[in-house]
């Protein structure tokens, strides 16, 4: 039995979508909402999601509730902006058929603002999300989560399309309120040498110059991202 489980707050206009990509997949879909005040609750009961109404306990102890309130024997995890295309799906159908792994690395490409990105951070952002619920658990430091999982992981064919914002403002608002959870500590040297690495490993020896003006924007703001981490840090501001 396979359980999708979704966490999303103000997702009603994005979660249709997550819900849409998994019809006929899975046996059961779990939507985690955690407060939401849109009708991100009335979308996915329409689509036949069990919801349950929760507080915020962080992103990997929510993930870890979702695991636990999933009653499939397989757990494929989704953010609320996130969807499978049609060959992932099949991937997916095909595995589980026969399932020699504890668990499958899903390739996740973003649309940013329209665009999608093929290089760079971007893609394939490969992330383990198909899991034996037995063999699996989130762990990490928010916001950076992962499953982490005992046993082989291979590769699923075809990619799970994340749409991360909705427009730059959004993107900027999440480089603050991420970089205030993920602030390092370290040095002058971190503020003034990590940002540059970061831009020139994602638009160059990753290729996000590829994706042509948006992957040189993608790249700027992924590097932005690394000043404001370190800076907050050095300043001890967050």
């Amino acid at each position: 039995m396979l359980s999708v489980v979704i966490i999303a707050k103000d997702e009603a206009d994005r979660v249709g979508a997550a819900l849409a990509s998994v019809a006929g997949l899975a046996e059961e879909v779990v939507v985690l909402d955690s407060g939401s005040t849109d009708e991100t609750v009335a979308v996915a009961e329409a689509a036949g999601a069990v919801v349950h109404r929760t507080d915020w306990p962080g992103f990997v102890a929510q993930k870890n509730r979702g695991l636990a309130a999933a009653a499939g024997d397989w757990v494929l995890s989704l953010d609320a902006d996130e969807a499978l295309t049609p060959e992932l799906a099949r991937s997916i159908r095909v595995a589980l058929g026969s399932p020699t792994a504890a668990g499958y690395v899903v390739r996740r490409q973003t649309i940013w603002l329209g665009h999608a990105l093929r290089h760079g951070a971007a893609y394939p952002d490969a992330r383990v999300r198909l899991v034996r619920r037995d063999a699996a658990r989130w762990v990490g430091v928010d916001p950076h989560d992962r499953l982490e999982v005992a046993g082989p992981t291979p590769t699923l064919a075809g990619d799970l399309l994340h749409r991360p914002y909705r427009d730059l403002g959004e993107h900027l608002a999440t480089i603050d309120r991420y970089t205030a959870l993920d602030a390092r500590a370290g040095g002058w040297s971190d503020v003034l040498l990590r940002p540059p690495w970061a831009f020139f490993r994602d638009f160059v020896l990753r290729g996000g110059f590829r994706d042509g003006w948006p992957g040189f924007a993608f790249a700027a703001l992924g590097a932005t991202y690394t000043a404001l981490k370190w800076s907050r840090a050095h300043w001890g501001r967050r």
